[in-house]
């Protein structure tokens, strides 16, 4: 990611130039694997309890969780109809992935990745590094694992003052969450093909959530 700017005006998309990059990242781990190979899974380690299938659904169910369903009454109040197939996508009741059924094999499951990347350069093209700190949402309902997050946000992440799990999370803090999520989701399908004996082709940038000094770097 870019360094904080001096000028609230910047463009948000100058912030946050990684983005367009995360598809190519993915799909090079992923174009060549069979369904064997993308549906593995092990309980040796607990990065490994879900499939590279499952990891690569869980990129933009949690991109669309987040845009629409946690910020989509402040970023879009009139609605998503005008973005088409990009403003829309069916979670799996299941867990946090794709619908199985409406995105059935990986084809239609980057596909979704793809739109999911379109809506998040449609919100950086609108929005400026000034309005992306100044845009908050509560999150009640904050996971235990974000106390181990929040050491990778410099800024735009608050805990409540009384409330136990509960923060407060920026714009400008929510697109990072998403790119440093994305990176670490790409490092577990490395790991995978690596417990597979298979060779990876992308190099991650040093930077998320899977370069804390505290995360699992364990390796096969």
């Amino acid at each position: 990611m870019a360094a904080h700017p001096s000028d609230d005006s910047i463009l948000a998309s100058k912030i946050f130039p990684g983005f367009p990059l995360l598809y190519d990242l993915v799909y090079a781990e992923i174009k060549d694997l069979s369904p064997t190979q993308l549906d593995w899974s092990s309980d040796n380690w607990a990065w490994s309890s879900w499939s590279i299938r499952r990891q690569v659904s869980h990129i933009p169910s949690f991109i669309y969780g987040w845009l629409l369903i946690r910020w989509g009454n402040q970023l879009f109040p009139c609605g998503t109809r005008s973005l088409g197939k990009v403003g829309c996508f069916i979670p799996s009741q299941e867990g946090s992935w794709l619908d199985e059924t409406e995105y059935p094999d990986m084809s239609s499951v980057l596909s979704k990745f793809q739109d999911g990347l379109d809506l998040v350069a449609h919100i950086l093209a609108h929005e400026t590094y000034g309005s992306m700190r100044m845009k908050e949402e509560s999150r009640p309902d904050t996971p235990p694992h974000w106390a181990q997050f929040i050491n990778a946000h410099p800024s735009g992440v608050r805990w409540h003052a009384t409330e136990p799990n509960f923060t407060y999370i920026t714009l400008e803090a929510t697109f990072r969450h998403l790119y440093y999520e994305t990176l670490t989701h790409l490092y577990n399908i490395q790991r995978l093909k690596r417990a597979q004996g298979l060779s990876t082709a992308s190099s991650i940038p040093d930077e998320g959530y899977w370069m804390l000094p505290d995360w699992d770097r364990s390796e096969p």
